[in-house]
């Protein structure tokens, strides 16, 4: 394979402040860094796109960013170039990111979760170019797209992490999961539920999307707006008993109704923060009478990662895509995600 040949500069995204999608700027001269010992250097192809970002342009998200930050964490490439004593990877491996560059493996610890790519002042994804720790990176899976492996660092890995690595109780063909929800981590979550053999219902606001879902192999389906007491259908839907497994992306909003739909000993797994707090009198209660296991889960480690593409090539699993902007349309890709009419993953097209 010939030596691919590396300009000196690069076009990059930066957030000038984060009071909104409008302070994204491209720049078009920026420096292209070259890998040191143990670091490669990948040509990113696509990233992707997750709620995180929006908190981050607006300045909500629960971590204080530096002016100068390069947006998005989810992105996958080719290696161009490799450091010294690189010993994982060689010029022309497809690759991606991982979420958290120092969270090798084994149970999270403040130093694992202390670097995340584009939060902070750790330069993100939306960029031609950028240098990596080989520790930082897993191969993709051979079928994938770069569009399709872009996906996979944050949502993909959190609903695995969730319903795969969580606990004792693994999902299987006994199990049924409710899935909160369409948006990216959504998806997985019912997809990973499905190749397992569990029945899955699935919450949106939108036939339309629940349709999709069902298309997607999803065993019910649940329009919070027509139910808004849901957690009475999905108690209904098992009969009274309850799921076993609930993928809880809306946070306070909808954490209580999760809650009240979950079995006696179920798992509820939280991810997200998409609702508004609700006001709940009784939130301890209904927790400790049904010995409900609730667990925060922060995306996973590069381990995990690993696993979770052996288990995309055993099962040939397709990310969900809603859409691809191109590299110059980022701002646009950004409002809609904010718009929330997305089903599935937005994708930006970097090369």
């Amino acid at each position: 394979m010939s030596t691919p040949t590396i300009p000196s500069t690069q076009k990059a995204y930066k957030w000038s402040q984060f009071t909104g999608i409008e302070n994204l700027v491209l720049h078009s001269n920026e420096k292209i860094e070259k890998p040191q010992r143990k670091q490669v250097l990948v040509r990113l192809h696509a990233a992707s796109l997750n709620y995180r970002d929006y908190l981050v342009a607006t300045g909500t998200y629960l971590a204080p960013c530096s002016a100068g930050l390069i947006p998005l964490s989810d992105g996958a490439g080719e290696i161009v170039q490799v450091g010294q004593d690189v010993t994982q990877f060689k010029v022309g491996d497809r690759v991606a990111g991982t979420f958290f560059e120092n969270w090798q493996d084994g149970e999270v610890n403040d130093h694992a979760i202390s670097r995340s790519l584009g939060g902070g002042s750790v330069p993100g994804v939306l960029q031609q170019y950028r240098v990596f720790e080989e520790d930082g990176l897993v191969k993709i899976p051979n079928y994938l797209t770069y569009e399709q492996a872009s996906t996979l660092p944050c949502a993909a890995l959190t609903a695995w992490v969730a319903l795969v690595e969580n606990g004792l109780d693994k999902v299987g063909p006994n199990s049924t999961v409710l899935i909160i929800g369409t948006g990216g981590v959504s998806l997985f979550g019912l997809q990973f539920a499905i190749s397992a053999g569990a029945k899955t219902i699935v919450l949106s606001s939108s036939d339309e999307k629940l349709e999709k879902a069902k298309a997607l192999g999803a065993t019910h389906l649940v329009n919070y707006r027509k139910h808004p007491d849901w957690h009475v259908q999905v108690k209904e839907l098992t009969n009274g008993r309850g799921v076993d497994h609930v993928v809880e992306v809306g946070g306070d909003g909808t954490l209580f109704r999760s809650l009240n739909s979950v079995r006696k000993g179920g798992h509820v797994h939280m991810i997200g923060v998409l609702s508004k707090a609700q006001d709940h009198n009784n939130l301890a209660g209904v927790l400790l009478s049904n010995l409900i296991n609730l667990k925060g889960i922060f995306v996973g480690s590069r381990g995990s990662f690993e696993r979770m593409n052996r288990a995309f090539e055993q099962h040939a699993i397709q990310p969900v895509i809603d859409s691809v902007f191109e590299f110059e349309k980022a701002k646009e890709a950004l409002e809609y995600l904010a718009s929330g009419k997305h089903f599935g993953k937005i994708v930006i097209k970097i090369d």
